[in-house]
């Protein structure tokens, strides 16, 4: 079986989305070049898109692709509860016919909320993915106090494991791989490289080859997202270049 590929909108830029008319008209480079699925992003969406997700899920079904659906908000938030939004969140991932929905940790602290998370995801039907964001909550030691909890109360949710984030936040991808690995079931692929105070994602045939071996101690069965700048004059043999490599490696 071969291994499922997403291409994550975000990564022909902000400003490219929105000039081309919205995430809808980026999904022929994504068909064409060869990829199996999208990640529609919920920052990128107009107001007149969230009220015709449906719509949006017609056009990703016509271009035969999978979805999957990212909102930039956190599981827990800073006062350690539940997101209540997550609900509407669950319903707009069922309305864009998701695979899964990926949101950030947050601020996780108890599992108390165990039980309302788990009649939330049984009632949606679907699937949750955790991401280790950019921030203090996307650490090591957070993601994985809360791994082993979802383990402990058989919570089914798996996690996003992003690549070069672990490098904005201090700590080692190859550590986080090493004890997340097997919880894994979405990885957002890119590579990251020092600038100025910080860092920025790179493709990563652009990088040495840290990128490729940590991508290997990773499972080989999970679908492998695109979140690195796809750029360049045909968009669509960018991408089919990046969607062949990950393909492969």
């Amino acid at each position: 079986m071969k291994r499922k590929i997403m291409v994550v909108t975000a990564a022909y830029g902000h400003d490219q989305v929105r000039a081309a008319g919205g995430q809808t008209a980026i999904l022929p480079i994504i068909a064409e070049a060869g990829a199996d699925g999208v990640e529609i992003r919920r920052e990128l969406l107009t107001d007149a898109e969230l009220k015709t997700l449906s719509t949006m899920a017609s056009a990703i079904e016509i271009f035969g692709l999978l979805a999957c659906y990212s909102a930039p908000e956190p599981l827990f938030l800073a006062d350690g509860n539940l997101n209540p939004q997550l609900p509407a969140r669950l319903e707009e991932a069922q309305a864009l016919q998701a695979l899964w929905l990926k949101v950030s940790l947050g601020h996780f602290s108890h599992t108390e909320q165990f039980d309302v998370l788990r009649e939330w995801l049984d009632n949606s039907g679907m699937e949750l993915v955790v991401e280790n964001d950019q921030t203090a909550c996307g650490r090591l030691q957070p993601m994985q106090r809360f791994n082993e909890a979802c383990q402990m109360q058989n919570l089914p949710i798996s996690l996003t494991f992003d690549m070069g984030n672990w490098l904005w936040v201090g700590d080692s991808p190859e550590d986080a791989a090493q004890n997340l690995a097997s919880s894994v079931g979405y990885i957002h692929v890119k590579a990251a490289v020092a600038h100025r105070d910080s860092y920025r994602a790179v493709p990563p045939d652009a990088a040495d080859s840290r990128w490729l071996a940590l991508l290997k101690t990773l499972p080989n069965d999970v679908p492998r997202g695109i979140e690195f700048p796809l750029e360049g004059q045909d968009l669509t043999a960018v991408t089919r270049h990046y969607v062949e490599l990950l393909r492969e490696e």
